[in-house]
This record gives structure tokens, C-alpha cells and sequence, in this order.
């Protein structure tokens, strides 16, 4: 317990870092006179960091393990916060969150993969989803309470006392995450040999287009787009705005926790991923239409954070086909998926926006949610085509015997 607490209160802070920047987006453009193009793009700055560091981390955790790998580059998250806090340019801000990003790498990578080691596998899911579900009151932290900060004492000094907050996270890792036995495998795999062999393992290929997109949309909707639509078509303020996006973060908690037990419930990751996708999907095509009212708004984007974070249950369907001496790279692998989908979406949704400035905005936000809608469905028809490697409830029944 005391790991899995540890790791929390880290990656609450990933969480915030990841999605903060939707609350505080109009100030930072008053301020620093920052188009709809400089915004998408210091977000992509974030998962830029991120990704870069995937394969390297999960080298690390595979070789000099969990411990040091995070808590090493969580001094880094630290300096891009302070680093964010003083900047004044557009340029500054893109350093500061790409050392974030770099910061936040390992967490949750980290945390997973103590928990895949120490634990059955048919438990993996729910330990994801109850990280993501617990985790996501960094969201929450994200909305209301940034809001307020930012209204009282200004986002400069709140990302101060965020940074304060992630040096002595960084120094609870360190002191309290303990080491784990090295595991020998029976063939010798590099860092490159490794990667090529998780490449070659093709029933992870129709994972990867949903992978891809499914949870880069929720980022980029929660992170960076959800904020200045509820302020350019409906009109809200800091502090309503904060409010408003504390609906869908709630949701994104509520629905990740939901999800943690639902594959062994019903005995299939495929089909738990499935529904949870196609309701996503269903309700970016309701924030399409048009003159949408403010509380069917607040329903659809609920709907979306609830039921779009099906990333733990892909997470787990795709974990059964690693072996444990490539559990590090493996997981980090789907994980550059996962962000990197944001890396690409973010800033290609960005530049749309930015040719549509001179739309009004409820048209240009519907076009956007529109075509949300249908990339993730076009990587739901290709992930129907995927097989599982087992049947969870037959497992559990055998495991339990």
C-alpha cells in the first residue's frame, strides 16, 4: 500500500501538469499575446518531453530499476515549473513544459510496472484503472482550485507552489519506493533487440490505431480545447470555466475507476474497450451539432471523460502479450502510443483551429468535435479486428484454485 500511495501523490501531480493548461489558456494569452497555434503547441511540448523518454524509461526500469528512474527525472519536472513560472515568452513556456513532460515520463510507467511484477496478471487492469481513477485528482486540482489561484494570487505563484508540491514527491519516491530483484531472461535482449521483438508481435497491430487515438482526443479535449469552448461559446468566465471542466474531470475519475474491474467481470478486455469507445464516439458526434445548450454540453463532455478512459483495460489486453523480462519496454511501448497520439493531435488540431479564427467559434468547435468523433471511430472498426489471448473469468476461476 504504501508504494501504490507514494506513487499516487506522483502521479496526481503528472495528471495536473498534463491538463492545466486548459484552465489558465486565456490568461496566458492576454498576458503573453499567445495565438490558438502557441497554446496547441505548448501542450505538444509536454508530450514531446514525454514520449521521447518512453523507450529510455523503460530500459530503466528494466535495468536499474523504479526508484532511481523516477525520482532522477522528476527533479527535472520540478526546474520546468519553476522555469514556467518565470518565463515571459512563448519560448520559455515551450522549454519549461517539455521539462515537464520529461519529468512526468516515468510515473505511471513506473507504477505499473512494480505492480506487474508483484501482482497476478488478471489483476493488472484494476490496478491501472484505479491509478488513472485516484490519479485523476490531479484533474480535479486542475479546474476549480487552479481557477481560484489563479484568480487570487496569479498563475505565476500557483505554479510555484505546484513545483514546491512536486520537489517533495520527488524526495518521497526516492526515500519510500523500494528496490526490486533484477530478473534474468533466457535470452540476452538490448535495448534496441528488445524493441524490435515487441515490434514483431502482431497481435498488438490492431491495438495500435485506438491506441493512438483513444485517449490523445480525452487529452486533447480535458488539456487544451474544452476550456476555450466553454469560454468562447458559452461565454464563462475563469472561475465558471474551472467549474465546468471540473464535471468531465470528475468523470474521467469516476470512469477510470469503473473500468478497473469491468474485464474480469465480464471475462474480455476487447468488449469492455468496445462499448466504453463507441459511447465516446457517440457523444463528440453530439458536440457536433450545433446551438448545443451549456448543460448538454456539460452531459456530452462528461460522457466522454466517463466513458472515453478505457486506457487501463488496452493497457491490460495488451500486457498479456509481454513477457516479464520485456514488461518495461512493453508498456512503455504502448504508452509512447498513447501520448504520442497526442503529440501529433494537438498540434494538427492547433493549426485547424487556427485556420478557422475567422469562423465563429461554435462552428469552428462543432467541425473539431466532428471530426474527433470520427477519427475514433475509424480506430474502433480496426480494433474489432483484434483477438484475445484469454478468457479473464476462466483465468481468475484457475488462478483462484
Amino acid at each position: 500500500m504504501k508504494p501504490f500511495l507514494t506513487f499516487l501523490a506522483a502521479y496526481v501531480l503528472s495528471q495536473f501538469y498534463r491538463s492545466f493548461l486548459a484552465v489558465i489558456a486565456p490568461e496566458l494569452a492576454h498576458d503573453l499575446s499567445l495565438g490558438p497555434q502557441a497554446l496547441a503547441n505548448m501542450q505538444a511540448f509536454w508530450i514531446l518531453g514525454f514520449v521521447v523518454m518512453q523507450f529510455p524509461v523503460g530500459w530503466a526500469l528494466d535495468t536499474i530499476g523504479p526508484r532511481s528512474t523516477v525520482s532522477s527525472l522528476m527533479l527535472v519536472a520540478v526546474a520546468g515549473a519553476v522555469v514556467f513560472a518565470y518565463a515571459d515568452t512563448e519560448q520559455g513556456l515551450d522549454l519549461a513544459m517539455a521539462l515537464i513532460g520529461i519529468g512526468c515520463s516515468a510515473i505511471y510507467m513506473a507504477a505499473i510496472y512494480v505492480f506487474g511484477r508483484s501482482n497476478r496478471p488478471e489483476r493488472f487492469a484494476l490496478f491501472c484503472s484505479g491509478l488513472l481513477g485516484l490519479g485523476a485528482a490531479g484533474n480535479l486540482l486542475a479546474t476549480s482550485p487552479l481557477a481560484w489561484m489563479s484568480a487570487h494570487i496569479g498563475w505565476r505563484s500557483a505554479m510555484m507552489m505546484m513545483a514546491c508540491a512536486t520537489a517533495a514527491s520527488t524526495v518521497s519516491i526516492f526515500m519510500l519506493i523500494p528496490k526490486l530483484p533484477h530478473i534474468s531472461a533466457k535470452t540476452s535482449e538490448g535495448f534496441r533487440s528488445g524493441i524490435v521483438t515487441i515490434l514483431k508481435t502482431r497481435a498488438i497491430w490492431p491495438l495500435v490505431p485506438l491506441t493512438l487515438v483513444s485517449y490523445s482526443i480525452i487529452l486533447a479535449e480535458r488539456g487544451l480545447w474544452a476550456g476555450p469552448y466553454f469560454s468562447l461559446v458559452h461565454g464563462l468566465d475563469t472561475v465558471e470555466r474551472g467549474t465546468a471542466l471540473l464535471v468531465m474531470a470528475a468523470a474521467m475519475s469516476a470512469g477510470a475507476l469503473i473500468y478497473g474491474p469491468l474485464d474480469r467481470i465480464f471475462g474480455t478486455h476487447k468488449w469492455v474497450v468496445v462499448t466504453g469507445s463507441a459511447i465516446t464516439t457517440a457523444s463528440f458526434f453530439a458536440l457536433a451539432t450545433f446551438n448545443m445548450s451549456l448543460t448538454a454540453a456539460l452531459l456530452a463532455l462528461a460522457m466522454i471523460g466517463g466513458f472515453g478512459m478505457t486506457y487501463g483495460v488496452l493497457m491490460a489486453h495488451s500486457r498479456t502479450l509481454f513477457p516479464d523480462h520485456l514488461l518495461g519496454r512493453g508498456i512503455t511501448f504502448m504508452n509512447v502510443l498513447f501520448i504520442g497520439g497526442a503529440g501529433l493531435l494537438q498540434p494538427l488540431s492547433g493549426a485547424y483551429m487556427n485556420m478557422m479564427n475567422n469562423a465563429p467559434p461554435f462552428i469552428a468547435y462543432a467541425r473539431l468535435h466532428l471530426a474527433f468523433g470520427l477519427l475514433l471511430l475509424g480506430a474502433l472498426g480496426i480494433y474489432l479486428l483484434s483477438s484475445e489471448k484469454r478468457n479473464m473469468k476462466t483465468h481468475e476461476a484457475k488462478a483462484a484454485r
